[in-house]
């Protein structure tokens, strides 16, 4: 096959002169160009053009593909392609729009007469072997590896902060982890103290005046246990999600009873705190197309949460609603102290610790989780406070389609 044009612009690209090439060119221009058949048309032009004034002075041109080298179209804040710089002297010239050799043309002039000024004000040197070269003149390609050395080390600062956050955050979750298990650790293990106490023979009188006491007992316990699993768990699956891993595999699930089973796993924390529960789930609900593990895990966060923050006596509300076709809503409110106006929009941040936590077992990680879940079934999740008055936490499922 026959080379075709493109090839030709394309090999001209690859021949063009480089400032190396040409040290002492005191003229120095650059053409950015693109794989586009207009700017190979243009860069055919220019070199024509170009080639037939090299009497009028020493030049040097270099061609720039800005997929190659993009950090030199962002130096020079390139805003189209193709366009034509002179370098040096200063002042820097673009030019650039649909006909660069007629503005060539009549720039061309103006440019040979300042390379001329330049070379009369700085000398040059002699190096054995390469002739003479203006050691005033920049070097492009030196500059050009300084810009990317610049950019790589950005790059590797951000990197570098990257993983000093990463590391960071994961000292806190250890931190807190040691911190907030203590609390169900110590009472679990008074727990099966007082019980293993009660099963000696010299308890006896004790056992009978209060025989509801060992059940009461276990269920305290299997309470606290749970709390420390979801802690480990919590954190096990941000670390994870941290790291980009969050799986996800939708199916046809009944949301009302995936809510039913949520409420059941909980009861026990609710009996415990004497919580008032309060559900509407209709029985003409459509299906929702979501990961029913992973759903689970929002509604048991939610549900945890809102045991945790209401007060004795309280209430808790379950709620489902067919919101559009599209999406089913799931609903869960309690009757805490609320959430500052401030704060509502940073909760599901997994960096963020309310004021009213800090005496509290648990650490903010299992909103973010629940943020990650949701937008993972291209939901929404959000909340409803007032201070004082309880919060209403929101999310959103689709609907699934046979």
């Amino acid at each position: 096959m026959s080379p075709t044009y493109a090839d030709a612009a394309r090999d001209d690209m690859v021949a063009s002169p480089n400032f190396n090439t040409y040290p002492n060119a005191v003229l120095q221009l650059l053409l950015f160009v693109d794989r586009r058949s207009s700017s190979q048309e243009e860069l055919k032009r220019i070199r024509s053009y170009l080639d037939s004034v090299k009497s009028d002075g020493n030049f040097a041109l270099e061609v720039i593909d800005v997929s190659q080298q993009p950090y030199l179209a962002e130096h020079f804040k390139l805003i189209a392609t193709p366009t034509l710089i002179k370098v040096h002297p200063e002042p820097r010239h673009s030019l650039t729009g649909s006909n660069l050799v007629c503005q060539l043309e009549n720039c061309w002039g103006k440019w040979q007469q300042s390379a001329h000024e330049y070379s009369d004000r700085c000398p040059t040197t002699i190096h054995e072997g390469q002739g003479s070269v203006n050691s005033c003149l920049p070097s492009i390609a030196t500059s050009s590896e300084i810009i990317q050395l610049s950019d790589e080390i950005f790059r590797l600062n951000r990197e570098k902060e990257e993983l000093q956050e990463q590391l960071r955050f994961k000292d806190r979750l250890i931190s807190m982890l040691a911190h907030d298990l203590r609390n169900p650790l110590t009472s679990t293990s008074i727990a099966l103290e007082t019980l293993e106490t009660l099963n000696h023979p010299d308890n006896a009188d004790k056992l009978e005046a209060n025989p509801n006491l060992p059940e009461r007992l276990l269920q305290h316990a299997r309470t606290q246990t749970r709390q420390i699993e979801q802690m480990i768990f919590d954190v096990l699956e941000s670390a994870r999600s941290q790291d980009g891993y969050l799986t996800i595999v939708p199916q046809k699930i009944n949301l009302a009873e995936l809510c039913q089973d949520a409420l059941e796993r909980q009861w026990e924390n609710f009996e415990t705190r004497g919580l008032t529960v309060q559900t509407d789930l209709p029985q003409d609900l459509p299906d929702a197309h979501a990961d029913a593990s992973r759903v689970r895990q929002v509604l048991m966060n939610l549900l945890d949460n809102a045991a945790k923050y209401t007060p004795e006596g309280g209430t808790i509300s379950l709620s489902v609603l067919h919101r559009t076709a599209q999406k089913i809503q799931v609903s869960i409110g309690d009757t805490g102290p609320g959430i500052p106006f401030d704060k509502q929009q940073r909760i599901f941040d997994d960096r963020v610790r309310l004021e009213r936590d800090e005496q509290t077992d648990g650490y903010g990680l299992g909103l973010s989780l629940c943020m990650r879940v949701v937008r993972s079934h291209y939901g929404q999740i959000w909340v409803d406070s007032q201070p004082g008055q309880g919060s209403t936490f929101h999310f959103t499922l689709p609907v699934y389609r046979a």
